[in-house]
């Protein structure tokens, strides 16, 4: 399931990297939690949490049935 929400991710860097910013896959849970880090312009910006919910999060639930959620990494 990695490398099927990692190709999800590289649909979506494109739109990060013209912001100067990036997203990392960190893990993928068993349970279906996908754990990202944002890097880049992204890692401090105060909309990070919405680009995480609205836009990360949202593209791998309609591509992928077997996540459950996106969550940020430590």
């Amino acid at each position: 399931m990695k490398e099927k929400v990692q190709e999800v991710l590289d649909k979506i860097r494109p739109s990060l990297q013209a912001d100067g910013g990036d997203v990392e896959l960190v893990d993928v849970s068993e349970q279906g939690i996908v754990k990202v880090r944002l890097t880049g312009a992204c890692k401090g910006c105060p909309m990070s949490q919405m680009t995480l919910k609205n836009g990360i999060e949202r593209l791998l639930l309609k591509e992928i049935p077997a996540i459950k959620g996106v969550e940020p990494a430590e």
